[in-house]
């Protein structure tokens, strides 16, 4: 899996492809991006993992990722 991208390509993405789109963080421009931002969804500072889990699975619906992380489950609900 691929999971970085240049940073031309990331400072040309629209903010709504962000998890976190106030910080920049957590591109999610496509279904590994989508997959990485599961993987590394145990970084994300407390406060914002309910955004952060949310997200994920909207895009994860648009690229049809399943989303298996029970956590960012149960953070999609708060």
């Amino acid at each position: 899996m691929k999971d970085s991208i240049s940073s031309k390509v990331r400072n040309n993405l629209p903010d709504n492809a962000f998890g976190l789109p106030q910080r920049r963080e957590y591109p999610m421009p496509d279904a590994a991006h989508v997959r990485a931002a599961e993987a590394y969804f145990r970084y994300c500072p407390e406060e914002l993992k309910p955004q952060l889990a949310k997200a994920i699975l909207r895009k994860a619906a648009i690229f049809d990722v399943n989303v298996k992380s029970d956590v960012i489950h149960y953070y999609a609900q708060k």
